[in-house]
């Protein structure tokens, strides 16, 4: 049996749609958010990046609009990334925070909640495990890791309420007692609504983990069909990806992907009822760049057109041939269909698994009707082409099935 999703479960699958901010005091090198690591810079000529931080640029609500523009529902922004550097005030943790970095004297993570909160968009926090900066983290583990739920307790009680926390970096020690049913402990206390996701990096997508956690992740991979039969609790999953290479922004890194690249990944996360979450690396100052801005706007244009079924319909067992899939909300069934090009004649798509009698097939971007024939649980469409002047790589049908 399936388990049934709990409420703030299926909530998160719903707003299936965010945006994932990398910003910390590496982004005013512009090399990525490891270039500390890569470059093997020292701790003292790092440090530097603490006194020179300024995020003039960071305007939390314009961000907030750029991400309802795409279509995106949440931000999952760093509050903490493993250079140990915190966006928010620590309260007497540590110094090394945005409050304290004497160009700065602000607490980004407040701004960030506020401007979310202004435009309707969840916030929620990424916050590191890994930390470069603490001593303690290799030399005081136990105490480290009371500092790490310290910090995190802040997050949970200063701010309000939030969508959830994603941690990274327990994969740099496979071996310790994170002793994570304390952390999450300390969540479920004051947050206790929040989406608590622990990223599995790279080499273990979609593994579960402490019963705790809510969503699986598929980092920089495409999500494959979880088998949720026999599960003690209804896991979600989301796959992030970058936008070109680099999570913090590579000022040099221009191997940007497709708008239709992304469109086609959103299709195949929602194909499997996964939600994506696309990183931005903002400039050094805060800023967005404007060739990712401009992406995510196209993002917003296709869910406008063919893809706002997207939130809340979910796979249903209908099948197409190659890319094609099928999603469900209530009666109407929505046909995503690839491939289909510029003009000439109807292509014949397929679709198997459907129950009841179809009444009408129509795409929704201008409710073109559709010809089509069926014979018992097989739907056969006419697909007409994109009409000369539009191409919104994947297109949308709306099935209507009689009762």
């Amino acid at each position: 049996m399936i388990p049934v999703p709990e409420k703030r479960v299926a909530e998160f699958e719903e707003k299936a749609f965010g945006m994932f901010i990398h910003f910390g005091l590496y982004s005013q090198l512009g090399k990525g958010e490891w270039i500390k690591h890569f470059e093997k810079i020292p701790d003292d000529e790092y440090n530097k990046l603490f006194e020179s931080f300024d995020p003039s640029g960071f305007d939390a609500r314009a961000i907030a609009r750029i991400a309802k523009r795409a279509g995106m529902k949440y931000i999952t922004l760093t509050s903490r990334h493993h250079e140990g550097f915190s966006l928010y005030d620590t309260c007497g943790l540590s110094d090394f925070d945005a409050p304290h970095a004497p160009n700065c004297r602000r607490d980004l993570i407040r701004e960030f909640v506020d401007g979310c909160n202004e435009e309707g968009i969840t916030p929620m926090f990424y916050h590191t495990t890994l930390d470069w900066h603490m001593r303690s983290f290799n030399d005081d583990f136990p105490s480290y890791l009371q500092y790490l739920r310290d910090s995190v307790e802040i997050l949970c009680t200063n701010y309000g309420k939030i969508g959830g926390l994603w941690f990274d970096g327990n994969w740099s020690k496979p071996d310790a007692d994170w002793e994570e049913d304390k952390l999450y402990a300390v969540i479920r206390r004051h947050q206790p609504d929040a989406i608590i996701v622990n990223n599995t990096g790279l080499d273990a997508r979609g593994r579960t983990g402490n019963i705790e956690i809510d969503s699986v992740t598929y980092e920089q991979g495409r999500p494959e069909p979880m088998d949720r039969e026999g599960m003690s609790k209804y896991v979600a999953a989301e796959m992030c990806c970058t936008i070109n290479d680099h999570w913090g922004v590579g000022k040099l890194d221009l191997n940007y992907k497709s708008l239709p690249y992304l469109i086609e990944t959103l299709c195949a996360c929602r194909k499997l009822g996964a939600n994506l979450l696309l990183n931005v690396g903002p400039d050094g100052d805060g800023s967005i760049l404007p060739l990712q801005q401009y992406l995510l706007s196209g993002m917003g244009d296709w869910i406008n057109y063919y893809g706002g079924c997207i939130y809340k319909a979910k796979p249903c067992g209908v099948k197409g041939e190659g890319k094609n899939f099928a999603l469900k909300d209530g009666k109407k069934i929505y046909l995503f269909i690839h491939d289909l090009g510029i003009g000439g004649p109807a292509k014949e798509v397929c679709f198997t698994g459907l129950s009841g009698k179809v009444k009408s097939v129509r795409f929704t971007d201008g409710g073109e009707e559709l010809e089509f024939t069926q014979d018992d649980d097989v739907l056969k469409v006419g697909a007409t082409p994109f009409p000369y002047g539009k191409n919104g790589v994947v297109r949308v049908a709306e099935v209507d099935i009689i009762k």
